[in-house]
This record gives structure tokens, C-alpha cells and sequence, in this order.
């Protein structure tokens, strides 16, 4: 039998399961896998890599030689699992090790399109960002973080089951269903590998638009350090004149003012020359 419920109707599922496994399933202690004498219990939060939901949901499966069934926490998830049943009608009279096999095959169908737009769309925006051309840079690095972050963990936890569903403790499963599962897991380390990749490249990128960002703030120090620096030695001269002295010389001379302008100058002058000889400028 072959039954998709939401976890608050699991009580329909009783029937057909011990009672020391139903109370086990309900109490919630079950891991990711775990495999008994006469049936296997699979667990893991499915995540919908294709649409903008970036919430999980549990799905629990409960797997013996004549039952399948599929508990989902809520109502995305369910009607999830049931659509991949449909769409894989013509695999449920198979047996319940093909059909789960199909199950998985379907839950990754599409996951290395998505990761390579991923990629795309991280190596078309970097030249942007490190050329601090995108305002919203910053924001757009986290949300690829927590993306990459939540994929991290669901492609993990998926690893995790068809490594424990290949070794087949309780040899639920056919030669040919093993061997199935085992490439799964294989595309699973493949899934997993990349979006560590990514994780790396947009760690780097950030160092980079971190030190970017440190450059600019130089950069304007820099800017502001040079204006002071050029107008500090006529601060000296404004305030020299400044002093309330009657008797300095240059106030009795009709050409002190124009003098002074053209001393200002020349100081202004000269230091732009040395900062540009020093390359400071």
C-alpha cells in the first residue's frame, strides 16, 4: 500500500505498522535514516529550489516490503510528494523500492540547471560589485550566503540517507535498486561539492568587496589629508595676520595683501608639485 498524508493524519497510517513504530514515528525521534529488521524510516526537510518559498518542510517515509508511506508537515510539502506520485504513475505498480527510487529521482530533477544559473548569475554580477557599481552589493552577497547555506544542509542530509540506504543492513532492497541508489548518491556528492565551491567563491568575493571598500575609505582619507596639508600653511599666514600687532611693517605697505595672495599661492603651488612628484596625488 501507498498512502500521502500530513503528519497530523498519521493515525491513518496505524493500521498497518506496529504500534511500537507508530508510537516511535509519533513521538519524533526519528533521524535521517534509520534502518530496522523489517523496514527503514527516512527523514529529511525538503526544500524547493525552484520556486521563492525558502522555508523547509519535514518529510518523513516509512518503507517495508509491502508499504510505502509518505508524511508531510504541511501542505506544500504534501502536495509536492503527490505530484511526483502522478507524474510517476506508471512506476507504483514496480514495487515500493523502484517507486522510491523514482521519488528521489524526481525530488533532484533540475538541481544542476538551478546551480549553474546560480553560478551564472554570481560570475555575471561580480564584476559589477567588485567595481562597486551595485549599490545593493552587500545585501545580495548575504542572500547568496543563506541560500548557498540552506542548500548546504538539505543536499547533506540527502547524502547522508543514500549512503545509509546503500548499505541495505536489512536487505530491503534489490541488487539493482542498490545500485541505483548508489549513483544518487554519487550526483548528490556532485550537487553538494558545487554549492561548496560557490560558498568559497562568494566568501572570496566578499574579502574582496570588504578590501574594496577599505581602498575608498583610504582613498577619501587620503583626499582629506592632502586638502588639509595644503591649506594648513595658510592657516599659519591667515593667523599670523590675525594677530592684533600695529606695529608688523607688511600693514604699512600697499602691496602686502596682493603679496600675500601670491605667497599662498606659490605655497599651494609647490605642494601640489611635491605630491605629484611623490605620486601621492
Amino acid at each position: 500500500m501507498q498512502l500521502v498524508l500530513p503528519l497530523s493524519r498519521m493515525a491513518e497510517a496505524a493500521p498497518y505498522m506496529d504500534p511500537k513504530v507508530f508510537r516511535y514515528i509519533h513521538e519524533g525521534q526519528t533521524e535521517s535514516f534509520e534502518s530496522f529488521e523489517t523496514f527503514n524510516l527516512l527523514a529529511f526537510n525538503w526544500y524547493d529550489i525552484h520556486s521563492d518559498r525558502t522555508d523547509d518542510s519535514k518529510v518523513l517515509i516509512y518503507m517495508d516490503r509491502k508499504d510505502l508511506f509518505f508524511l508531510c508537515e504541511d501542505a506544500e510539502a504534501e502536495h509536492f510528494v503527490r505530484q511526483n506520485l502522478e507524474d510517476m504513475a506508471d512506476t507504483t505498480s514496480q514495487g515500493n523500492e523502484k517507486l522510491i527510487y523514482h521519488f528521489f529521482v524526481h525530488l533532484l530533477r533540475g538541481d544542476m540547471a538551478y546551480l549553474d544559473q546560480f553560478e551564472s548569475e554570481i560570475d555575471d554580477s561580480e564584476a559589477e560589485i567588485l567595481a562597486g557599481r551595485d549599490r545593493d552589493a552587500l545585501n545580495r552577497i548575504i542572500s547568496w550566503r543563506r541560500e548557498l547555506l540552506r542548500l548546504k544542509h538539505y543536499y547533506e542530509q540527502l547524502d547522508a540517507i543514500f549512503d545509509e540506504m546503500a548499505a541495505n543492513d536489512n536487505d530491503l532492497l534489490a541488487p539493482d535498486t542498490l545500485k541505483r541508489i548508489t549513483i544518487l548518491g554519487m550526483r548528490t556528492d556532485r550537487y553538494l561539492s558545487k554549492v561548496c565551491n560557490l560558498q568559497e567563491i562568494v566568501s572570496q568575493m566578499r574579502e574582496a568587496y570588504q578590501s574594496q571598500l577599505s581602498i575608498q575609505q583610504n582613498d577619501l582619507m587620503k583626499v582629506f589629508t592632502i586638502v588639509t596639508v595644503l591649506f594648513l600653511p595658510l592657516t599659519l599666514l591667515t593667523g599670523w595676520y590675525g594677530m592684533n600687532f600695529i606695529h608688523m611693517p607688511e600693514l604699512q605697505w600697499r602691496f602686502s595683501y596682493p603679496v600675500l595672495i601670491a605667497i599662498s599661492l606659490v605655497v599651494v603651488l609647490g605642494l601640489v608639485w611635491y605630491f605629484k612628484r611623490k605620486k601621492w596625488l
